[in-house]
Parts: C-alpha cells; structure tokens; sequence
C-alpha cells in the first residue's frame, strides 16, 4: 500500500482594512510562494475588508519537517 502524503501548510495575509494587494504585487507573491514549491489551495476575502487569507500546502520531506507545535490556544 502506497503512503500517504504528508504536507506542509502555510497561511499569509495580504492587504489591509482599506486596500486590497495590488495585482502585479499579488501576482508577484503568489509566484514567489511557487518558487518555493508551495501551492495555492484556497484565497478568501475578509469580510468587510479588502484583506486576503491566503492558504497553500506543499510536499512535507525529511529536510523541511519541522518540530510540531500547537499554537497558543489549541
């Protein structure tokens, strides 16, 4: 039976209450999280906001696994 894939995720925030990212620095970003290996799963829009939650995963290896750790409040 083949593993299951692990993953790493990742979550940003770009613009804030009054202005959203512009799209050449939005475009920009999303190009260097690709770079990078990360893949963009999810974009929603805060509400009432011009913000942007970002959510991306990638590939979790032996070299980028790290320590885990809840956050506060978990």
């Amino acid at each position: 039976m083949a593993e299951m894939p692990r993953w790493e995720y990742r979550v940003e925030t770009a613009g804030s209450f009054w202005a959203g990212p512009k799209p050449e620095e939005l475009a920009e970003f999303l190009s260097a999280m690709g770079d990078e290996g990360w893949e963009v799963i999810n974009i929603i829009n805060f509400p009432n906001s011009e913000k942007l939650r970002i959510f991306a995963k990638r590939p979790l290896t032996s070299s980028s696994q790290r320590p885990r750790r809840w956050p506060e409040g978990f």
